[in-house]
């Protein structure tokens, strides 16, 4: 069986990296823990757990090149010079990953200092969905077959006059296949096609990575300053450290209508824009609009990523649908990277608990917009519910 292995340090989630900048000026004594989440119940084949295991033990071998170092340096002087040099000394720990199979059930954790293990979700969840097709021998489409739907795709998406970037590492089909994605996407030069969220590729194909935080960003800060603090704190440490560059604020772990509560004028004239990721996206678009003139602030020189779980019809609707009303790009995921004819693993891996001052593990939560979506331990969720007045 062939190796599944990873090519480059940086073939990660560029939020990834932009965290752990943060993550190492800020909280360098943080211990986390983090537990993959099979939520397409998928069947993992005998032996799966120890080929994950070489893949994972492989990882320890990369590190940051002379020219990947030089690529960021340059493309994201936002990046502090002392975390250079620390991201170049850096190497996986694979005795951070608990690898488990019972039977057909796979089980995953990943426990250490934060600023550490903070990079292990992506490439997990990339290892574990193309070790799937590989050990169950799954045939997908040939090469040619998805280099013509990709191009057809940024065809149309180019003439619905919307920038788009590409949003799938986690769960793409192969790496070989993330290659023949990128290969098309930036086959034409007049495309609106903008960028990718994965560092490796950017570099490779010459285009801007993309990213800022995710929800393990404001899950961290719940459990280690309250629920209340969580999105306001959260915000003021990324504006303390990125002093105005990557200014896309994540909306939905606590709710898009918590968010806005403590999402104030100074936040709002400092970010950019919004990401979007779960709930009804042109609800969210509305409440988006209205939270802007609400503030004084023209929602056209304001924008939103949309990012959940789209498809060439939904980028349709919502453009349509927010056309001369705000400012709107689209980060798309496993519809590009994992449309190859055979069925997408739906898998994620998330922040699960933070240790306390008393060595006590504290649960954290996610409270999408997605009714009945809320992750994490119940008896926590239901405190979150209570303190940020949160009803079903």
């Amino acid at each position: 069986m062939r190796e599944v292995r990873l090519n480059s340090i940086l073939d990660n989630d560029f939020y990834k990296i932009t965290m752990q900048n943060a993550v190492v000026k800020l909280f360098t004594n943080e211990i986390v823990k983090y537990e993959f989440i099979n939520r397409g119940k998928h069947n993992f084949p005998e032996g799966f757990a120890e080929e994950l295991r070489k893949s994972v033990n492989a990882m320890a071998e990369l590190k940051l090149t002379k020219d990947e170092k030089k690529y960021l340096k340059i493309t994201c002087p936002y990046l502090a010079l002392p975390y250079l040099d620390f991201l170049e000394g850096f190497h996986y720990d694979p005795s951070e990953v608990k690898i488990e199979q019972d039977g057909a059930d796979l089980k995953v954790s990943v426990e250490g200092l934060w600023y550490r293990t903070i990079l292990w979700e992506v490439p997990l969840l990339a290892l574990i969905s193309e070790l799937h097709y590989e050990m169950n021998h799954l045939e997908r489409q040939t090469n040619e077959e998805v280099v013509e739907k990709t191009v057809e795709k940024a065809r149309h998406l180019t003439e619905l006059g919307v920038p788009f970037a590409e949003f799938g590492t986690r769960r793409r089909h192969s790496y070989k296949v993330h290659r023949l994605v990128m290969d098309a996407l930036t086959q034409d030069k007049s495309s609106t096609f903008i960028g990718t969220s994965n560092i490796h590729l950017a570099m490779l194909y010459k285009v801007k990575p993309i990213g800022t935080h995710a929800h393990e960003w404001f899950m961290f800060h719940a459990a280690e300053f309250g629920f209340k603090m969580a999105n306001s704190i959260a915000l003021e440490n990324w504006v303390n450290v990125y002093r105005g560059d990557l200014g896309v604020a994540l909306s939905d772990t606590y709710t898009t209508d918590v968010f806005f509560q403590q999402f104030d004028k100074m936040f709002t004239k400092l970010f950019d824009g919004v990401r979007h990721d779960s709930g009804d996206p042109l609800e969210f678009a509305d409440k988006t609009i209205a939270h802007y003139k609400e503030n004084g602030i023209n929602p056209l020189f304001k924008y939103i990523i949309f990012s959940d779980g789209l498809n060439l019809e939904k980028v349709e609707e919502i453009t349509n649908y927010c056309k001369g009303k705000i400012g709107i790009s689209f980060g798309i995921g496993t519809n590009l990277t994992n449309d190859v004819g055979l069925k997408p693993m739906n898998i994620v891996m998330k922040l699960i608990s933070v240790k306390g001052i008393n060595n006590e593990w504290i649960p954290t939560v996610k409270l999408s917009d997605e009714k009945g979506k809320y992750t994490g331990d119940p008896k926590m969720i239901e405190l979150a519910k209570e303190f940020l007045r949160i009803k079903d």
